[in-house]
């Protein structure tokens, strides 16, 4: 079985954002990440759009319209983390996560946009 480049993304993306959702909730360090980005309050529904998020590019699979509302909200996401890193002076290299993330969804999102018409 061969993968597309961006079926590879998918996947890629998808995991991490599940292994990132929930560490939002279990990992201690995640959690004293969120304080120090001053937004402990949003961290369980960061989690939740993480790994519902990464959920549904799987589901996007099979009903591909979920692809696109997922690498939607992770495109969106992951600029307001981008922002959040630049805004709490991490510099490039901590943000350099966020931004990778970023441009992927958005390569996933551009072609599940054509794959939905």
């Amino acid at each position: 079985m061969y993968f597309s480049l961006i079926e590879i993304f998918e996947i890629f993306s998808s995991i991490s954002f599940i292994v990132y959702g929930y560490l939002s909730f279990y990992s201690e360090r995640m959690k004293n990440e969120f304080l120090r980005w001053g937004i402990s309050k949003f961290r369980v529904i960061v989690g939740i759009s993480q790994f519902t998020g990464g959920a549904g590019l799987l589901i996007g699979f099979s009903i591909p319209f979920f692809t696109f509302i997922s690498s939607l909200g992770l495109s969106i996401l992951m600029l307001i983390g981008f922002i959040l890193r630049i805004y709490v002076k991490d510099g490039l290299l901590k943000s350099l996560p966020a931004l990778s993330y970023l441009v992927i969804n958005l390569f996933i999102l551009q072609d599940s946009y054509y794959m939905i018409l």
